[in-house]
């Protein structure tokens, strides 16, 4: 089969088309044929060293996937044969055109979800989940901050916030994001490129200000997220590049409590939780992945710099 492999960190070209040997399932493990790979930021980091440089390499990037279960090992007894299925994790990389995953790193992939869909759910609707549910803890009724709600993760969060019952607000840099974060079900989105953006959310809010902030680049704006937070509020910190300086007082006044958060910390029980919520959501249409682009896996390199683009909408995935 053909996959990719990075024999060394770097750029994003030092990820190489190559053949490399087929894969066979152990005991309580799957193959599955790849339709398509999700691009993630993650997925940079980790190629240019940033994170993981304990990886032993060569390694196969590559965290989300979909596509069909080729072959299955002893004591499986959740997969078959045939079944569509999304990747969420896995033991070899899921940029290639066979992915080896653990029985329970497959989830079922209804009919009418793509494979290009399929492949957008884990990490983008994996971060949304754990930042606004195991760590916020939002609630139906409560207001929703999502800072850039265009991209793969906002558009998770605007959906899965939208469903459960809270008040979406968005922002996106572009009238195109705009529109797309409006029709994810956002209530409204502003756009982020204006000056003073953040003050219209007093107005939005009845004058009380938002409940959650789901902050995706903490470095330009955690310090004013904490002057738009109602007492009580909460910041989830998903993504930042870089320090950010703040002043306390305007936590302390507020009672507000800033969070981090990473998929990597999501036990087992955690991931069981979100993917059963997601496989509901994909099965009653309340969940519906964006895919923006698709390119051919020979082409890694240029998803990998368009994934970090702030003009990119929705999701990059990658087809064998």
């Amino acid at each position: 089969m053909k996959a990719i492999q990075v024999k060394s960190f770097g750029s994003p070209e030092v990820m190489v088309l190559q053949e490399v040997p087929d894969l066979a399932p152990g005991p309580n493990q799957v193959v599955v044929t790849v339709k398509a790979a999700g691009v993630n930021p993650v997925d940079t980091y980790i190629r240019s060293g940033l994170y993981r440089p304990d990886l032993k390499l060569p390694y196969t990037p590559g965290i989300d996937a979909a596509g069909v279960v080729s072959a299955i090992g002893n004591d499986v007894r959740h997969r078959t044969v045939g079944q569509r299925v999304y990747v969420a994790w896995s033991l070899s990389g899921t940029y290639a055109e066979q992915v080896l995953c653990d029985e329970f790193q497959t989830h079922p992939l209804p009919d009418d979800i793509s494979f290009g869909q399929g492949a957008a759910i884990g990490v983008p609707y994996g971060a949304a989940y754990r930042a606004l549910f195991q760590r916020a803890r939002a609630l139906p009724g409560e207001s929703v901050l999502v800072h850039g709600a265009s991209g793969g993760v906002g558009i998770a969060a605007v959906q899965l916030a939208r469903q459960s019952g809270m008040r979406v607000i968005g922002t996106a840099g572009s009238e195109e994001g705009r529109q797309l974060v409006l029709a994810q079900g956002a209530h409204h989105v502003l756009n982020h490129r204006a000056e003073g953006y953040l003050d219209r959310l007093r107005e939005l809010t009845c004058g009380q200000g938002v409940d959650v902030i789901l902050e995706m680049l903490a470095n330009l704006n955690l310090d004013r997220d904490l002057l738009a937070l109602t007492t009580g509020g909460r910041v989830v910190i998903i993504g930042s590049r870089g320090r950010v300086e703040i002043d306390p007082r305007n936590a302390m006044s507020r009672e507000a409590t800033i969070m981090g958060m990473t998929l990597y910390n999501a036990n087992a029980r955690d991931l069981a939780g979100m993917h059963a919520a997601f496989v509901a959501g994909l099965e009653n249409g309340t969940l519906r992945p964006v895919v923006s682009r698709e390119l051919p896996l020979a082409e890694a390199a240029r998803a990998h710099h368009a994934v970090l683009e702030a003009s990119t909408l929705g999701k990059i995935v990658l087809v064998p």
